[in-house]
């Protein structure tokens, strides 16, 4: 495996245990494997800080049923890279249920030879 085909497939290995974390309801997973200035910006085009979103997972604003993988692509840029994957999510979101078609735009930086997600931007598709 070359140094590329490693990073991506650390990349994407980093991304479905977000999505895994996410629908486990696992905020302390979540949180090492973004970085602490990790922002989410929703496909309302809310802004959102890593421990905000974090602690509404916490509190039962945020609870997410299914997150199905449906397409993602990885391109890397040295120690930076960017994921693009669109899933299906099934989730509650300030108590209401509902199924989004979500393309996530992820930025992933390298920290201390670890591959983090440092921002996300959901939308639909």
């Amino acid at each position: 495996m070359t140094a590329d085909e490693q990073d991506r497939a650390e990349i994407l290995e980093n991304y479905r245990a977000q999505l895994e974390a996410m629908v486990d309801g696992d905020t302390e997973e979540l949180g090492v494997l973004l970085t602490e200035d990790f922002s989410l910006t929703h496909m309302t085009g809310y802004f959102q800080p890593k421990q905000e979103w974090l602690a509404q997972m916490r509190a039962g604003q945020f609870v997410y049923h299914s997150a199905r993988e449906k397409d993602v692509s990885v391109h890397l840029n040295g120690d930076t890279a960017r994921l693009v994957g669109r899933i299906i999510t099934d989730a509650t979101v300030y108590g209401a249920r509902a199924k989004w078609p979500l393309q996530l735009a992820m930025d992933f930086i390298r920290v201390d030879g670890d591959w983090l997600a440092s921002r996300s931007e959901a939308t639909t598709w």
